[in-house]
């Protein structure tokens, strides 16, 4: 727990200092003063008077730069900018030429969307980088001899294991993993493929499947490739130590019931949680028969991995092609979060699955993968980019809201409603924050 933690720790903070640093350039740029630029908050976030020390600090120039206490974000304090922390007695002060809000509006708009900017080039940067250095894998329906396995969303839907998923609304599939994501970001209308049987088949799927299928997805990947296992380990701790079993030995069967399939073996344990179990094994051309008790959570303590060969798909890209595909999913990913927040309001029970930090925790990887890492601080800072752009006051977005207002209409939105809205947009965010961190006991 502590290296994913540590992962995410470490996303986080470089992609707040960057998107600040953004806000900062042209901040700079535009002969703003800028009085503070940290690294967390040296105050307990919002409340702007509380618990006011840093770790460290020091001035250079008129800005002062530290690392404060509070290890939630950072920020850059720009002078003459209208927000929700600033004393309301200097809103009726007339603007000084070193504030922002005596700026010309591109300007100001220049300096508000600085963060994201930076977030834009840095998310699709590093999936540039990525592609070059690991390249892109894929795993194709063509490539799995035996069919899928099915999660228990899939299955209530009318898919088996061993079915084979062909197209979605009559579009070929390319990638499993892209399965569940079409059909819920998509919406999807129909599944067609073909049952291990050799029978075809066609699924309707509805907005209540989606919204199953989108609250299972923390727990189960609706559909992963079926494979025959083989042991691999066996945990010392659990009751498999004490049985004869062995590395490379496969399960054939459990209480006399043949397993074949991965699938098959989770099916026969789970249902025998808790009881002693026949297990028969082929070690070389030896059939072997042991037993072993079942743990109360319905594991063995073996470790199996896929004898059958399902070859992934590797892609390599030269410094050029990287480039035009980093674009590409990156792209992809901000219509994909625009989607997203769609879903929020037309799939059943989908706001229920909003995750915070907690959430973002059990995705990092629990060894130090540099590669997962990468990819992920890649989607966050487009993620990042995104909700930053939603026209909620207090957000990046807010504000260049007001300020594509006044540039349209040619009239500027006073420093007071700006100051009013920033404190709503503070409760607004403030919500949403606590809601998103709370999936835990949602979950």
């Amino acid at each position: 727990m502590f290296i994913k933690i540590a992962q995410l720790f470490l996303s986080l903070t470089i992609l707040v200092t960057l998107h600040e640093f953004g806000h900062f350039w042209f901040a700079k740029r535009f002969k703003c003063r800028v009085d503070k630029f940290y690294l967390f908050f040296d105050f307990l976030f919002p409340f702007a008077s509380v618990m006011n020390f840093a770790l460290w600090k020091k001035k250079i120039g008129d800005t002062e730069y530290g690392l404060g206490w509070f290890p939630f974000g950072g920020y850059v304090q720009i002078a003459g900018m209208v927000d929700e922390q600033m004393d309301k007695s200097l809103i009726d002060a007339p603007p000084q030429p070193w504030e922002l809000r005596s700026k010309p509006a591109w300007q100001r708009l220049l300096v508000m969307m600085g963060g994201i900017l930076v977030n834009l080039i840095l998310g699709v940067f590093i999936f540039w980088m990525a592609l070059i250095a690991y390249g892109k894998e894929t795993l194709p329906i063509t490539n799995i001899p035996h069919g899928l396995m099915v999660d228990s969303a899939a299955y209530n839907l009318g898919l088996r294991n061993g079915d084979f998923i062909t197209s979605l609304d009559g579009k070929p599939v390319r990638s499993i993993n892209r399965i569940p994501v079409e059909i819920i970001m998509n919406g999807i209308n129909t599944i067609e493929g073909i049952h291990a049987t050799g029978e075809k088949f066609s699924i309707p799927v509805n907005n209540d499947d989606r919204g199953r299928i989108l609250k299972r997805m923390k727990k189960s990947n609706f559909v992963a490739a079926r494979y025959i296992p083989r042991v691999d380990s066996v945990d010392n701790a659990s009751f498999a130590a004490n049985a004869d079993i062995k590395k490379n030995d496969r399960i054939i069967a459990i209480n006399n019931v043949a397993v074949t399939f991965i699938d098959e073996y989770k099916k026969q344990v789970v249902q025998n949680r808790g009881k002693k179990i026949e297990i028969s094994l082929l070690r070389g051309s030896d059939t072997i028969r042991t037993s072993c008790q079942v743990a109360e959570t319905g594991i063995l303590g073996i470790y199996q991995v896929p004898m059958t060969e399902i070859k992934v798909d590797e892609q390599k890209f030269s410094v050029a092609q990287a480039f035009v595909q980093g674009i590409k999913d990156g792209t992809e990913l901000i219509v994909m979060q625009a989607k997203q927040f769609v879903v929020l309001f037309t799939v059943k029970d989908a706001h229920q699955q909003v995750g915070g930090f907690y959430t973002m925790v059990q995705q990092m990887n629990s060894d130090w993968n540099w590669q997962q890492f990468w990819m992920f601080t890649g989607f966050l800072s487009l993620a990042l980019a995104f909700m930053n752009f939603l026209p909620i006051p207090m957000l990046d977005g807010g504000y260049i809201m007001f300020i594509l207002w006044e540039m349209i209409t040619g009239k500027k939105v006073s420093d007071q409603v700006i100051y009013y809205a920033n404190n709503v947009g503070l409760f607004i965010v403030l919500g949403l924050m606590v809601y998103a961190n709370t999936d835990w006991l949602r979950n």
